[in-house]
């Protein structure tokens, strides 16, 4: 299955829908009840799969399909063919995440369906890497046809540790719209990139202060983390810029208002860089847009899906218990499903060249998926 599922070369800029449409086929022979949500342009579907008896409760187990790239890394293998080297499984996904994927699918043939007294309801969604763009369609549709499981494993890489919170991740375009002049006379105009710069100090200094305020959060590291990734605008050295774009991101402590430093910075633009621009470019707008939100786990006051997952075969101890990568997770723990991260592989390996997955991650994750079939037919 791990094999089948890594020859579809499902990296995000492309469609998911060749590996979509093959698991609905194979998942009919289950008789699973699916239902395909896809994005905007109908390139790519999220498929959420039934099994089981039309009850309340159940568990959901959650795999994306999309990787990321392969281009200019150096891999000793075809990243899109299941390869065995001393032991270990290389290709792309096989750890991130595939090798979860491929186990729940593979364990289906041993699934006693007719005794099954809670659903199993099986989740593949498209877009994770680039902002888990696709899931919050597909829980919301789920949750619209009647689908209430009661827990929700997502199966991210964790060498089968349970995973009980993680940071949020934010990213946004911000946008400076000044005005062009000539360099020797500022007064008529406004440079985009000097305001530009002042914003991106001031996020710096956002960033550094939630790092002098941090606490022991069990993430690595401890604090909500502030950069900016990439910057362009101007046409030349003596021509103020008109215009300057920049993209940025915060990843914020999962118990932390993931709203707080936009709004610090959105106070700082109206406050302080955009009375100095419009002094001598009344036209002058800065505009901070979205381009991912993806919401925190937050560690469940009662601890439910945690306490069950630790008591399943396969399951390792130890491991924080907070990570700070973040998930699918948020967006189910979101809908009212409690909700943990645990799946076989090392995060060490995500994005990696020559990522591989180690075999004994797999039994453990198969001893573990057992006893979630076993878990629903009490």
């Amino acid at each position: 299955m791990l094999d089948r599922l890594v020859a579809f070369p499902s990296v995000s800029r492309d469609s998911n829908l060749p590996l979509i449409d093959w698991v609905e086929d194979y998942l009919g022979a289950f008789g699973a009840r699916c239902r395909r949500t896809t994005n905007d342009a109908g390139d790519k579907a999220n498929l959420f799969a039934a099994i089981g008896p039309d009850a309340p409760g159940g568990v959901v187990l959650s795999g994306h399909t999309d990787v990321v790239p392969v281009d200019d890394q150096d891999w000793h293998t075809d990243p899109f063919k299941l390869t065995e080297r001393e032991g270990l499984l290389y290709g792309r996904g096989t750890s991130d995440m595939k090798g979860f994927s491929a186990v729940f699918l593979s364990r289906l043939a041993d699934l006693d369906i007719a005794s099954m007294t809670q659903p199993l309801y099986l989740a593949l969604s498209y877009d994770e890497e680039i902002g888990c763009l696709g899931i919050d369609r597909m829980v919301d549709d789920a949750l619209a046809h009647g689908a209430r499981p009661e827990f929700a494993i997502i199966g991210e890489p964790t060498s089968m540790c349970v995973v009980r919170a993680h940071k949020s991740i934010n990213v946004f375009r911000t946008l400076v719209t000044g005005q062009a002049a000539h360099s020797s006379q500022p007064h008529r105009g406004a440079g985009a990139i000097l305001a530009a710069a002042r914003i991106i100090e001031h996020l710096d200094a956002l960033g550094r202060q939630r790092r002098a305020e941090a606490a022991d959060s069990g993430c690595e590291p401890p604090w909500t983390t502030v950069q900016v990734g990439k910057i362009q605008g101007g046409t030349a050295v003596n021509i103020l810029p008109a215009h300057c774009e920049f993209l940025w991101e915060y990843r914020g402590l999962p118990g932390e208002n993931p709203d707080l430093i936009l709004n610090a910075l959105q106070d700082f633009i109206e406050s302080e860089v955009l009375p100095d621009m419009r002094e001598f470019a009344p036209q002058a707008a800065i505009e901070t847009t979205p381009i991912a939100r993806v919401p925190p786990l937050v560690p469940d006051q009662q601890a439910r899906a945690e306490a069950w997952v630790h008591q399943l075969a396969g399951v390792r101890e130890g491991g924080s218990g907070e990570v700070s990568f973040a998930t699918e997770a948020g967006s189910f723990q979101r809908a009212g499903i409690s909700s943990v991260v645990c799946g076989p592989g090392s995060i060490d390996q995500a994005h990696q060249p020559n990522e591989f997955i180690d075999p004994a991650e797999i039994e453990r994750c198969e001893a573990m998926i057992d006893d979630v079939f076993a878990y629903l037919c009490q």
